[in-house]
């Protein structure tokens, strides 16, 4: 039998990690939508671009599945994007049927704008923590994605349950310390709705 971390006599919402990674996804969502709408883009905007960028997912289906983002929504996403010029839609090569996203070449020039802001704001919610703080928090991420995506889909390919990581890769962030016998209270101030949006994996 597995170790169990949980038990239901003393289960506290707040200790919960699906809540501590939602609570941080939406707060960290927070601080980077103001700068995102200062150069009239939304949080949406930006993962369509760098998801394509990266290869993360390249047509609008896996990015409404991957995202858990309604599809009519995202439509609308696109074609704002598209309308600006930086974003475009190509039949795929293999099957006609299929339509893939591309950057423009303005859309890659937007998304390397981006980016540093993006940086910027990972290192300083991550300052608390070294190089190998950081390391270990990303490896454990990763490996909680692969278990869950082997829990989902256990005939899921290998690549798909885990994204490739380098331990020595140069830091591109940094996080605060977690006291696991601090009160809740410290851990999860009230003032701050972890619940207003829907979760992402690889957002920032």
């Amino acid at each position: 039998m597995s170790e169990q971390h949980y038990h239901a006599s003393t289960y506290k919402a707040q200790n919960s990690i699906g809540y501590l990674i939602k609570r941080g996804q939406s707060m960290m969502m927070d601080v980077l939508e103001a700068l995102f709408a200062e150069r009239g883009f939304s949080f949406i905007h930006y993962v369509i671009l760098t998801w394509v960028r990266d290869g993360i997912a390249v047509n609008p289906k896996d990015i409404c599945i991957q995202y858990r983002h309604d599809s009519g929504a995202l439509t609308r996403v696109i074609d704002q994007l598209e309308e600006r010029g930086l974003l475009e839609r190509v039949r795929c090569g293999s099957d006609r049927r299929k339509v893939e996203l591309q950057l423009t070449e303005e859309g890659r020039m937007t998304v390397e704008t981006l980016i540093p802001l993006v940086v910027d704001k990972l290192n300083l919610a991550l300052a608390d923590f070294s190089r190998e703080e950081a390391a270990e928090f990303k490896r454990l991420l990763i490996k909680l994605n692969t278990r869950l995506a082997m829990t989902l889909d256990p005939k899921a390919p290998d690549e798909a349950k885990a994204p490739n990581f380098d331990p020595k890769a140069p830091d591109e962030a940094k996080a605060p310390n977690f006291d696991p016998k601090a009160p809740a209270e410290a851990k999860a101030p009230a003032q701050v709705d972890a619940h207003r949006r829907p979760a992402v994996g690889t957002d920032a």
